[in-house]
């Protein structure tokens, strides 16, 4: 009886195990899914029926990690610490919060506690390490490889090793080692989708869309209900969108539905509507995104993140008034991890809500703060200054000129932009503009310096650009600088001369403008010189009254 009773209990133990393993195994592949909510789901009920089970708060931790929970993610990890099974995967997650908050000493030491002691198969410690490096908010490639070729060489084919291996391999950009490594996975257990998808991952990431596209869809058909892979097809749509401009309409009405699938494929909880969100402010599809923020709003009221989605869509959708009031509550609470975009359309709500383009009316107070917010966006994030060239021209055209001059003048402080060429121009022009509109008592010379320099960086960076040598000759005019405005205008008709006859003819205005002004320049200084360049302007134009008229006055 004895002998049969221990039979039977050694059976239940073996059998009790193996159901533990399966769940955990299902708790993996629901993770990979990016089932989140059902995966955690899953592990609280592994975690209450058997707290010893220390593999499931660390994967339950996990999640939260993913989620960007980082309190859960800590009192689940630290909970599991004194597992029996499985306890010290839990000071790994631990070392991801601490690289996550940049306290690497701390990280290394968590690590070195998970790692100590290994027994010569162990590997899964190692591997956990290094996808920890992999995930950590700044990741460490390089540190990362290390421990993933240390599990390597303990189970080289493991499945999840080399699906690890494939993601460092990448983010440390060496495609050939990351392709070979997901190739690795995918052999080695076929039920890895991941590690597929990720193959066409890495011809997104080398904008070989056309075959990114097609590898995706080869997913689909292997798995039509893994969730992921719509994703990565939105996103795919999304970049061949923006790098084929003419069909970016067509490729955004695919990106769109791939997302909301994905969604319905995973669980949309608020941590899955905030990615859904952040892909709609990228898609530019802010109706969906102001819907997509007020269902975030009923699920969790006080989630700061809703009020920036609240803010965006309300500015683009016409409501300045919510566009400011949610982005001052999100940027003004300190906890809340601002980026360059926050500030960047709190300042474009503020220029709509203080500037009426009708009347050209302009509250200085919300004008002031707007430059401000635009100023920090810029600070935070330098190709921010992409999103003011449209802006500036909007006040440009509107003959608005000391307001495009204030974007403008934001805008050039990134020499890598786009658009430096054209918003010097533009910061130039709406200068002396702005010096030279009838209301002007007496030119602002230190505004006119400023244009100078920005015509100057216009005419470094194209020197055929011939317009810069005009503006850049009329502002020096307006200074009363003779020496530069005779050199410029001489520079911008050798120019134009250079172009040929015909560019010649196109500018007959323009060019004797410069005669007419070169001759003044010189009158007092160099008769014979002003002589000369009036006496081409009547070359010209025979009838021309400033020329006739100068030299009558210096006969």
């Amino acid at each position: 009886m004895k002998n049969k009773l221990a039979i039977v209990s050694f059976a239940f133990l073996t059998s009790t195990t193996v159901v533990k393993a399966q769940d955990l195994e299902t708790a993996k592949k629901t993770i990979d899914a990016e089932k989140y909510e059902g995966a955690k789901k899953m592990l609280k009920g592994l975690v209450a029926t058997n707290p010893a089970n220390g593999k499931a708060t660390f994967l339950l931790g996990t999640v939260y990690l993913k989620q960007n929970i980082e309190d859960s993610a800590k009192i689940y990890f630290q909970k599991g610490l004194a597992a029996k099974d499985g306890g010290r995967l839990n000071s790994i997650g631990l070392g991801q919060i601490d690289l996550n908050n940049k306290d690497v000493a701390s990280a290394q030491a968590n690590f070195a506690q998970a790692t100590k002691d290994l027994k010569k198969k162990d590997f899964e410690e190692l591997l956990y390490v290094g996808k920890a490096y992999t995930n950590a908010t700044t990741p460490d490639y390089k540190k990362a490889l290390e421990y993933l070729n240390k599990a390597k060489a303990i189970s080289p084919m493991d499945a999840q090793v080399q699906l690890a291996l494939g993601d460092a391999y990448y983010g440390d950009k060496n495609q050939n080692e990351a392709y070979a490594a997901y190739r690795n996975a995918y052999a080695a257990d076929a039920s890895l989708i991941r590690a597929k998808m990720q193959l066409g991952v890495l011809l997104k990431g080398a904008k070989a869309y056309t075959k990114a596209i097609e590898a995706f869809d080869e997913v689909v058909k292997t798995n039509a209900t893994y969730g992921p892979v719509y994703r990565e097809l939105a996103e795919t749509y999304y970049y061949w969108a923006n790098n084929e401009p003419k069909k970016y309409n067509e490729y955004i009405q695919k990106a769109l539905p791939a997302y909301e699938k994905y969604m319905n494929l995973t669980d949309y909880s608020l941590t899955s509507r905030m990615r859904h969100a952040d892909f709609l402010i990228l898609a530019k599809d802010y109706k969906a995104l102001e819907v997509e923020a007020n269902e975030m709003q009923k699920l969790d009221k006080v989630n700061p993140r809703i009020k920036r989605y609240l803010g965006y869509s309300a500015y683009e959708n016409g409501n300045v008034d919510t566009a400011i009031k949610s982005l001052n509550e999100f940027v003004g609470n300190p906890k809340n991890k601002v980026i360059a975009r926050d500030y960047m359309y709190l300042g474009l709500a503020k220029l709509k809500k203080g500037t009426n383009a009708e009347t050209k009316a302009v509250d200085p107070t919300a004008f002031t703060e707007a430059v401000a917010d635009l100023k920090k966006s810029v600070e935070m994030e330098a190709s921010m200054t992409n999103d003011l060239s449209e802006i500036g021209k909007g006040f440009y055209s509107q003959k608005m000129y000391r307001q495009a001059a204030a974007i403008y003048e934001i805008a050039v402080t990134n020499k890598e932009s786009k658009n430096y060429l054209l918003d010097n121009f533009y910061l130039g022009n709406s200068l002396y503009f702005s010096n030279t509109q009838k209301d002007v008592v007496k030119p602002n010379v230190e505004e006119l310096k400023k244009a100078d320099v920005a015509f100057a960086n216009v005419i470094e960076a194209s020197p055929t650009t011939q317009d810069a040598y005009l503006f850049k000759a009329r502002t020096n005019s307006l200074l009363e600088n003779d020496p530069e405005t005779i050199k410029f205008y001489e520079e911008y008709l050798r120019v134009v001369n250079e172009k040929g006859t015909e560019e010649f003819t196109k500018n007959k205005t323009k060019v004797i403008e410069s005669y007419n002004a070169i001759g003044a320049a010189y009158a007092n200084t160099d008769r014979t010189k002003a002589k000369e360049y009036f006496n081409k302007t009547i070359a010209l134009d025979a009838t021309n009254d400033y020329a006739t008229q100068s030299l009558k006055m210096l006969k």
